[in-house]
C-alpha cells in the first residue's frame, strides 16, 4: 500500500468485525475513534455535536452499525433491523455534511445478499441480479441512505459476505452440529456458500482507502465460493469428523423456528463475484475454505470456527 489513514473512525465497533478492525489498525499505530450507544464510545448516536467532532480530520469512517439478522423476522425484530441500519447510515451522512475536515472516504456496511437467490451464474456488481425479500429490502435502503446523503466524499457500499474467522460470530450453531455429528449437507446442499476470511475483509478496507477511483458498491466474497455440501465436508474434515447427518429442508425450517433465527440464512444461494477487487489487482490472502479453516482453527481452542453474516 502506498497510502495509509492516520485516524479511522469506526461506527459499530463492538462487533466481531469492528472488534477485529480495532485490533488491526491500532496494531499498525493507527488512530482509532468509535461511534456507538454506550458511553465507552468517543461519541454516541444521540449527540450529533460528538459525531461531527470525532469525524473532524479523520481519514476514513468504516460504518458496521446495525441489529444482527440472526433472529425471527417478526415485526419487532424486522423494525428494530431495518431502523438499526437505516437511521445510523442517515445520522452519519447528516454528521459528515457538517464535518470542516471531512474523510477521504465513507465504507458503508451493507450485504451480498441483496442479489437473489443464484445457482446458475455469479453476482458481481454491474451485473448482478438484485433479489428480493426482506433481507433483500433492508439492503436495498441501507445502499440508498448512503448514497442519497449530501455529501462530497467518495463512499462505498461493502457488500460483505459470510465473514469467517477466530473469536466470534452470528450462524455459530453450524458449527456446532458438526461438531455434534450434525454437519452433513444442508437441504439439498447445492446452494451457493460465498464467504471471506476476517483478514480479507481487513485488507480490502486498505484497498480501497489506496483505489481513489473506487466507489459505490463492492462485493467482499473470495473468488472461490463452495457449495453448502462442500463447505460442510470442508468443516469436518478440520473438526476430525468423517460422517455427518444431513438437515433437510423442511427439518431446517423447523429447527429455526425453535432457535429462534431463519433458514433462509444457511438455504438461500449466494453466489457473490468480487469483480471490483479482483479487477483493481487485490490479492485475497485466503481464496480458498480449506485455508482459511485451517488457519482459523489453528488460532482457536477445540478447534471451534466462528464465523460472521455479512
Amino acid at each position: 500500500m502506498s497510502d495509509s489513514p492516520s485516524t479511522v473512525v469506526l461506527c459499530g465497533a463492538s462487533g466481531y468485525i469492528g472488534r477485529y478492525l480495532r485490533r488491526s489498525y491500532e496494531d499498525r499505530g493507527i488512530r482509532v475513534r468509535t461511534v456507538g450507544r454506550g458511553t465507552s464510545s468517543d461519541a454516541t448516536w444521540s449527540d450529533h455535536r460528538s459525531l461531527v467532532d470525532v469525524l473532524d480530520g479523520s481519514d476514513l469512517v468504516v460504518n458496521l452499525a446495525g441489529r444482527s439478522v440472526s433472529c425471527r423476522y417478526n415485526k419487532t425484530n424486522a423494525d428494530e433491523i431495518m431502523s438499526s441500519r437505516i437511521q445510523t447510515t442517515a445520522q452519519l451522512g447528516r454528521a459528515i455534511a457538517d464535518v470542516d475536515n471531512a474523510p477521504r472516504l465513507w465504507v458503508n456496511a451493507s450485504t451480498g445478499t441483496i442479489y437473489r437467490d443464484s445457482r446458475d451464474r455469479p453476482m458481481d456488481e454491474r451485473s448482478g441480479d438484485i433479489g428480493s425479500g426482506f433481507s433483500v429490502e433492508v439492503a436495498r435502503a441501507w445502499e440508498r441512505e448512503l448514497f442519497d446523503a449530501d455529501v462530497t466524499i467518495r463512499n462505498v457500499a461493502l457488500r460483505m459476505s459470510i465473514v469467517l474467522g477466530a473469536g466470534g460470530g452470528a450462524i455459530n450453531p453450524i458449527i456446532d452440529l458438526a461438531r455434534v455429528g450434525l454437519g452433513g449437507k444442508m437441504g439439498d446442499g447445492g446452494q451457493k456458500f460465498s464467504w471471506v476470511h476476517v483478514a480479507d475483509v481487513a485488507r480490502a478496507l486498505d484497498h480501497l482507502y489506496d483505489n481513489t477511483g473506487i466507489s459505490g458498491p463492492v462485493n467482499v466474497a473470495t473468488p472461490f465460493p463452495v457449495t453448502n455440501e462442500d463447505m460442510m465436508q470442508q468443516v469436518r474434515n478440520v473438526l476430525g469428523r468423517s460422517h455427518g447427518l444431513s438437515t433437510p429442508a423442511w427439518l431446517l425450517q423447523f429447527g429455526a423456528r425453535v432457535i429462534r433465527t431463519e433458514a433462509e440464512l444457511v438455504l438461500k444461494s449466494r453466489w457473490v463475484d468480487p469483480q471490483v477487487l479482483t479487477g483493481s489487482g487485490f490479492e485475497f490472502q485466503y481464496p480458498k475454505l480449506d485455508d482459511a479453516l485451517v488457519d482459523i482453527a489453528s488460532e482457536t481452542r477445540r478447534g471451534l470456527l466462528p464465523v460472521a453474516l455479512g
